[in-house]
């Protein structure tokens, strides 16, 4: 989240420039249908490919039977529980070491919109490598750096250097006590800006933004419809909440109003009484699926039912819409039909940390919620 002190307006052009560069936008009619762009398999690929499979893995069975591996076995285990289940290292060891030489190369350099690979090669099966000497530069198509921002030259690289002579790397204290210095301010101005909301608060770890603050906002009493392809981080903040939690199938607009009607009308288990607050839970881009979340559909339920929306734009913000301002942008919503926005600077704003925004009462009540 280094970034020099300056214009706001400066700022804001240098983002802007990192989507004309891109030209991964388009604009998209609030009003018009939600289509998932998902190719769909043809029944003979995915034959073929379980086909394939499962001949790889009755063949390295085989070979496990009756080709002894030399492998090492755990001494002095008993009462721990074992460091991998069975499957895991048999897959491990017997079929991905078959495809290794494609999987975890090392590279050189910054892993930019190219990145440069070491050359290796196998003699014993995927068990050693040897480097060859030479080097193969590849289009990078494995990286959340989705506007190109992540260099080690250029705006951000020369922003970050004079940030960290001018206000050093740690403040050595909380943000509530000394730790928060005009560049904190800026940004939180800026993202607030650039998002179209009132206020926000940025951290230091994208991952705690959501597992961290969840909580700030759930209790016992409150219920939670998330998108059963939520990340990893989401779910462990509604664990740690306290709140109950009910699941609705991806982008499944029909059961989630389901989920919606079901909780108003029968209210709490046992007690039957309302529930705190209904807050629905949904990515703007799903981190592990690549689809794009139906947001008009949602908030219009989200209205109907009288719920709260909290919208994960990690993967989003930056890379969707005109402006390149998420999902919001590219529905062309209004910010403020979103009750929490949240956000990370990981991706493709080539730094680390994340955001929340929202009203001022929303960053309020996190700033004092501890």
């Amino acid at each position: 989240m280094k970034m020099e002190s300056g214009t706001n307006s400066h700022a804001m052009r240098y983002i802007e420039s990192g989507q004309q560069r891109k030209h991964i936008v388009s604009k998209h009619n609030q009003q018009s249908e939600t289509k998932e762009s998902f190719e769909e398999m043809s029944l003979i690929t995915a034959c073929l490919t379980y086909t394939g499979f499962y001949v790889l893995l009755f063949t390295v069975y085989i070979n496990k039977l009756f080709v002894t591996q030399n492998l090492q076995t755990e001494k002095q285990r008993d009462g721990y529980v074992p460091l991998y289940d069975t499957f895991e290292r048999f897959y491990v060891t017997y079929m991905f070491r078959r495809i290794g030489d494609i999987a975890s190369i090392p590279f050189v350099g910054v892993p930019g919109a190219f990145i440069t690979l070491k050359d290796r090669i196998t003699t014993d099966c995927g068990w050693n490598f040897d480097f060859t000497g030479t080097e193969t530069r590849c289009l990078n198509l494995g990286s959340y750096n989705y506007l190109g921002f992540a260099e080690n030259s250029g705006v951000c690289a020369e922003n970050t250097i004079k940030s960290i002579e001018s206000y050093a790397l740690v403040s050595c204290s909380p943000r509530r006590e000394l730790g928060t210095n005009s560049l904190h301010i800026e940004l939180e101005q800026l993202t607030a800006q650039f998002v179209g909301v009132e206020d926000s608060i940025v951290f230091g770890m994208g991952f705690a933004t959501n597992a961290l603050n969840l909580p700030a906002f759930l209790s016992s009493g409150c219920l939670v419809l998330s998108d059963e392809k939520n990340h990893a981080s989401i779910i462990l903040g509604l664990r740690l909440s306290g709140a109950t939690i009910r699941v609705f199938r991806h982008n499944n607009m029909g059961h989630l109003e389901k989920q919606l009607q079901d909780a108003i009308i029968n209210g709490q288990p046992e007690t039957s009484a309302p529930w705190k607050k209904i807050l629905i839970i949904a990515e703007g881009v799903y981190s592990m699926e690549g689809s794009i979340v139906k947001l008009p559909e949602i908030v219009a339920l989200k209205k109907k039912y009288k719920a709260y929306l909290y919208l994960d734009e990690a993967h989003s913000i930056g890379a969707m819409g005109p402006r390149g301002r998420g999902v919001v942008d590219y529905y062309g919503i209004d910010s403020n039909d979103i009750d929490i926005l949240m956000g990370t600077f990981t991706k493709s704003f080539a730094s680390s940390g994340g955001y929340i925004a929202g009203s001022k009462v929303v960053c309020h009540l996190l700033t004092r919620s501890f």
